[in-house]
């Protein structure tokens, strides 16, 4: 696998760039993050943002509240963009996720992946994102116009872990299956 040239660090030059996984109670600012990701070597960019919606499950929400166990999430967070690094052969992945409370058409989650190629950048963002609402202790309430609310967990956190390999051995129609569907 060859690393992207971009210069990280005038101590390190060739160490492996970092994966960044982080939260902020901050608006999301996708430009300056994607200025983090540039890279001379790399031709190909993908990104993705996760908005509020005013709606779900025939629902009309008010604003979120995002918690996390971030200790737990940011080590896991940091883990899923080493494994889409080294899967996918990508540069630099990155990924913020809000936390505490947010309107509607704020952004929720940023994911950013730079690349030699246009294709790994694009798979690798789509599975850092899957993997992200897949496996952290992310909770969202939602707080409805009729005044309810309700959380929406991280229900698969609970569940057994698959080992790598297991997903690796299994055909790549499977492998990334989950239930909210692609």
């Amino acid at each position: 696998m060859r690393w992207c040239s971009f210069r990280r660090s005038p101590v390190v030059e060739n160490a492996p760039p970092q994966p960044m996984f982080r939260f902020t109670r901050t608006p999301i600012e996708p430009q300056a993050l994607r200025a983090q990701l540039a890279d001379p070597a790399c031709g190909g960019y993908a990104a993705f943002e996760g908005w509020v919606r005013d709606s779900h499950e025939g629902r009309r929400v008010r604003r979120l509240e995002y918690e996390a166990f971030e200790a737990l999430a940011v080590r896991e967070g940091e883990r899923i963009l080493a494994e889409a690094i080294a899967r996918f052969g990508v540069a630099h992945a990155a990924c913020l996720h809000r936390v505490g409370e947010l309107a509607i058409a704020e952004l929720a989650v940023w994911v950013g992946v730079s690349a030699p190629h246009r294709a790994e950048a694009f798979e690798a963002c789509r599975y850092i994102i899957d993997e992200v609402k897949h496996r952290l202790p992310i909770w969202k309430k939602e707080h409805y116009l009729s005044g309810d609310s309700g959380w929406v967990n991280c229900e698969r956190c609970a569940a057994p872990a698959v080992h790598a390999a297991e997903v690796s051995a299994a055909p790549a129609s499977v492998q990334h299956a989950h239930e909210h569907g692609h």
